[in-house]
């Protein structure tokens, strides 16, 4: 089915068949199912449609049931579905990790099989399949159907070369180094390192998943990765030594870099249904620059400790905040807050974050360091204090303050808790600061850079277009 359209079957079948004759080649783009994940390969998407490519993206029936459809660009994108094992009921089901990832290389590589057949069968095969990184498997299917295989990565280029060094054995875990040197990267301490690095008992599932990314990576005839030649420089030009690595990033919507993809505003769906025009309408009537936003993405989970030191060092701030506090968080606020801070703060259970980000009022950006999130700020030219949570947001956040310097790592005490009079500091030295000042100007020229990467004849839009044209000469 395509995401954008509302016509009967036969209409849709007749108007793609139409669509895809003028298409030189087919990609199948296969998303890892977390929104985090989704949306720079639907945004890759979209740019190589642009260049004349059909692509079908591909992703869960289990995370389909929870997404909310919005508008896309004038580019369709058509879609399809595999099974995961959990098409009933959802991720809830689930028993662990472990459990869910097996069963998700199993039937997953079983139903893309047979979507490979039907595609082939309506006559438009497919001649790439450009695959999320943590589904190493889908590259296996791929071959067997004598398709090329792109690797798609959603970390950055920093935290790969972590991870491969951990695969090819030459980084041993647990750390036992109080400095880690690796090529292309900053000296690193063991707390800048992935949490699953770090603490190498905490996510023993994902560790794995995240370091079986490089299991059959040399077989892949392109690695892709979403950021930009120009923020990662040094560790870019180290892994194109060893692998054809090509940055395509950032991968977020055209309308807040080259604006060349028509009506792209958003990402096109969201897990959560955003509150936009109480955001919107509660920003337009803010000064410049007077805002704190602050969000921890759609996974990461704040303690009530942590959540009540955030809320009144926010209150203690004395600035004016737009909070994203997810529905099943909501019970974690403090007692009272809500009421005490009602003429400053506007709390949501989700918010147009690229929206929020672009808008006139917000000064800074209290950020888990997610990746996505990281690329959203730095290519609007938002600063950030950084309050890592999990994963590869350590390594963000280290970049965000030491290497980018367009924000400030919020201390934690000995719990491993931001406290709130460390959370006012952080905000005000951003707001009012000289540092602060410092901060704004490096992220302004950051997200001038990410505009350059992406527009016509920047690194990974060059990047994309030699993707496109190798694909043709195979299609030919």
């Amino acid at each position: 089915m395509s995401i954008k359209s509302d016509l009967s079957t036969s209409q849709h079948t007749e108007m793609e068949k139409a669509k895809i004759t003028h298409h030189q080649s087919h990609c199948l783009a296969l998303a890892y199912p977390t929104q985090g994940h989704i949306n720079p390969m639907l945004q890759f998407s979209k740019r190589l449609e642009q260049k004349g490519v059909k692509v079908t993206l591909v992703t869960t029936k289990s995370i389909c049931k929870t997404i909310h459809f919005g508008c896309l660009t004038s580019i369709p994108i058509t879609f399809e579905t595999i099974s995961d094992g959990y098409d009933e009921g959802g991720l809830e089901d689930v028993e662990s990790i472990q459990a869910y990832l097996e069963s998700f290389r199993l039937v997953g590589s079983q139903t893309l099989m047979e979507l490979l057949k039907k595609i082939s069968r309506s006559g438009f095969p497919v001649d790439c399949i450009v695959y999320d990184a943590f589904l190493p498997w889908a590259l296996d299917v791929g071959k067997k159907f004598g398709l090329k295989g792109a690797v798609f990565f959603t970390q950055s280029c920093a935290v790969g070369t972590i991870l491969y060094h951990i695969h090819k054995g030459l980084l041993k875990v647990p750390l036992l180094e109080s400095e880690i040197l690796l090529p292309g990267l900053p000296s690193l301490e063991p707390s800048d390192m992935p949490s699953y690095v770090y603490d190498l008992e905490s996510y023993p599932a994902v560790f794995k998943l995240l370091v079986d990314q490089f299991s059959n990576i040399n077989e892949a005839d392109w690695i892709l990765c979403n950021t930009y030649y120009e923020l990662e420089k040094e560790v870019v030009d180290w892994m194109m030594k060893i692998w054809p690595l090509r940055t395509i990033g950032p991968s977020i919507p055209s309308t807040y870099l080259d604006k060349r993809l028509e009506d792209d505003k958003e990402y096109g769906f969201s897990i959560f249904n955003p509150n936009v025009d109480a955001c919107i309408k509660w920003l337009n009537e803010r000064s410049k620059g007077s805002v704190v936003y602050v969000s921890f993405g759609s996974l990461a989970v704040l303690d009530v400790e942590q959540m009540e030191e955030l809320a009144w060092g926010l209150k203690k701030s004395n600035c004016h905040f737009l909070w994203v506090v997810r529905k099943s968080q909501e019970a974690k606020l403090p007692k009272g807050f809500l009421d005490e801070t009602s003429e400053k703060g506007l709390v949501v259970s989700w918010c147009p974050q690229m929206e929020v980000l672009a808008h006139k009022a917000i000064g800074c950006f209290i950020t888990h360091c997610g990746w996505n999130s990281t690329l959203e700020a730095l290519s609007l030219g938002v600063a950030m204090v950084a309050m890592p949570q999990w994963t590869d947001q350590s390594t963000n956040a280290k970049y965000i303050m030491d290497v980018w310097k367009l924000g400030i790592k919020a201390p934690t005490n000995e719990k491993g808790i931001v406290k709130r009079e460390a959370i006012e500091y952080c905000i005000r030295e951003i707001m009012e600061g000289e540092r602060g000042k410092e901060k704004i100007f490096n992220a302004d020229r950051w997200r001038i850079l990410a505009k350059k990467a992406v527009d016509e004849g920047g690194s990974s839009d060059m990047n994309i277009e030699e993707f496109v044209t190798k694909l043709n000469l195979i299609k030919a």
